[in-house]
């Protein structure tokens, strides 16, 4: 049985990071995950993901995002791959909405450079965009999109390159203190990290908060008007539905989708195909605020959102062998970069940043 410092179990966005950070340390680390290098049977696959820093979720966000945005300058530096690109970002809705008003709160709280456009100011700089004059903008230069697939693809590579070993295609099938079973092998380790996504609550079961698989549908949208010059953009409707999309970054169309469709569902056996349902959803929600995007879909996948009980992530230890991060209740990603440097810090030290104490799961057991 071979014997390693630490495991890392799944290899996407959080995994690969702690991989990363962990084998940057010095320490022999062993990655493993279930799927093959690439797959789209998770969370981190889809072309761009949001990042931004006027967080409507809660303000306590902003100092991690400034760390997150810090790390993938980094990254990008260590790995000469290019990761991360800055559009500005506006988030849309009424005045009174969570999004508006949170990231308003968030911009105030933390002396971030913003702005708040009226509807007039948003459809003179963006004649894409057409809200109606009771939606209000704040605008956030620092906002964009990274690549997903890039990232993930990005801390392996830099893992490997400081001794870390992988498998892949390898499931776990039990695990105990200080040792992973897959099918094939046994392997022994001082630390185990957990950072299995929407499968967590398989592998981990009621030891921590339950997480659940959401079936979340992604589209690409041929424009049928001029889309250029478009940033980032989340947008609450008036009935309280949030959509998000970006402008075109490689892939044809402009990827555009719902946050949350309520879809609970079994990460291993959710329904993968798009049907005209999924469309007609979407074109309810965007078809006013969004008459440029009125083309026909030309690209359209199936991911997995893993939603905490509050829809706050939840990043602990089990045990002072065992950490684990789940719960990125499909806002995650951006944060990936600095959550890994978390999970190492838990298992090198025994304590992280205090910027992420709130983020212990803990607190869902006291409430």
């Amino acid at each position: 049985m071979a014997n390693w410092d630490v495991i890392v179990v799944g290899l996407g966005a959080m995994g690969s990071s702690a991989l990363y950070q962990l084998s940057r340390r010095g320490l022999r680390v062993l990655g493993i995950e279930a799927f093959e290098p690439g797959h789209q049977l998770g969370s981190s696959h889809g072309e761009s993901r949001i990042i931004r820093l006027a967080y409507h979720e809660h303000p306590s966000y902003v100092p991690l995002l400034h760390r997150a945005y810090a790390l993938w300058s980094e990254i990008e530096q260590e790995s000469g791959a290019h990761l991360l690109t800055i559009t500005g970002g506006l988030m849309i809705g009424p005045p009174s909405s969570e999004l508006v008003s949170g990231a308003l709160a968030s911009a105030k709280v933390h002396g971030l450079e913003h702005e708040v456009l009226s509807a007039a100011e948003v459809r003179r700089r963006y004649p894409a965009f057409n809200p109606t004059e009771d939606e209000v903008a704040l605008f956030e230069p620092k906002s964009g999109f990274l690549r997903p697939e890039r990232c993930i693809d990005t801390f392996v590579q830099l893992a490997q390159r400081h001794g870390a070993q992988v498998r892949y295609g390898e499931a776990v099938r039990g695990w105990s203190a200080h040792e992973v079973r897959t099918a094939t092998e046994t392997y022994g380790a001082e630390h185990v990290v957990f950072t299995c996504g929407a499968r967590m609550s398989k592998v981990l079961g009621d030891r921590i908060p339950p997480v659940m698989a959401e079936r979340a549908v992604l589209f690409w949208i041929q424009p049928a008007a001029s889309f250029d010059g478009v940033p980032v953009y989340l947008w609450e409707t008036s009935h309280q539905q949030v959509f998000y999309g970006f402008p075109h970054v490689d892939w044809p169309g402009a990827k555009v989708a719902m946050h949350h469709s309520g879809e609970v569902c079994d990460p291993d056996a959710v329904d993968r195909a798009v049907y005209p349902r999924d469309e007609a959803v979407l074109r309810e929600a965007i078809t006013r605020p969004l008459p440029a995007l009125g083309g026909r879909v030309v690209k359209s996948m199936v991911c997995l959102y893993e939603n905490s009980p509050d829809r706050h992530f939840m990043i602990d230890q089990l045990a002072d062998s065992i950490v684990y991060a789940a719960g990125f209740s499909g806002h995650g990603f951006k944060f990936a970069s600095v959550v890994g440097e978390i999970l190492a810090d838990l298992v090198t030290t025994g304590r992280a940043t205090p910027d992420a104490d709130f983020l212990r799961a803990r607190r869902l057991a006291r409430a």
